[in-house]
């Protein structure tokens, strides 16, 4: 397994998110990113996580809700990953990914764009 620090790999998720572009930031509403170290025991495999209601299906309804979630996993990203090199695309192929999803986006259009 790859080692890296945490602050590393957190600076490597914040350099990710600075990647996405302004008018996209601007509509993103109501969503923090986390750098976890382990994914849930059922999926250890998994190398991000989208939790909550995308842009898409928010309504009139829609108020005083927390915060979606997107996490981003450090152990099964070092592990999947042989280089360092690697580890900074994955990195950011997982938070424009899970980003997407708050936008409505599903799994299989991100992987018809080249980001599943």
């Amino acid at each position: 397994m790859l080692e890296m620090t945490r602050e590393t790999f957190e600076e490597l998720v914040s350099q990710a998110l600075d990647r996405i572009p302004p008018e996209l930031t601007r509509v993103m509403d109501n969503v923090a990113v986390f750098v976890e170290d382990e994914p849930p025991a059922d999926d250890p495999d998994l190398l991000g996580l989208y939790e909550g209601t995308p842009l898409t299906d928010r309504g009139e309804w829609y108020a005083g809700v927390l915060p979606d979630r997107v996490s981003i996993y450090m152990g099964p990203t070092l592990r999947h990953c042989e280089t360092p090199e690697d580890v900074v695309h994955e990195v950011s192929v997982t938070v424009i990914h899970e980003i997407a999803h708050h936008f409505g986006i599903n799994d299989d259009r991100l992987h018809e764009l080249g980001w599943g």
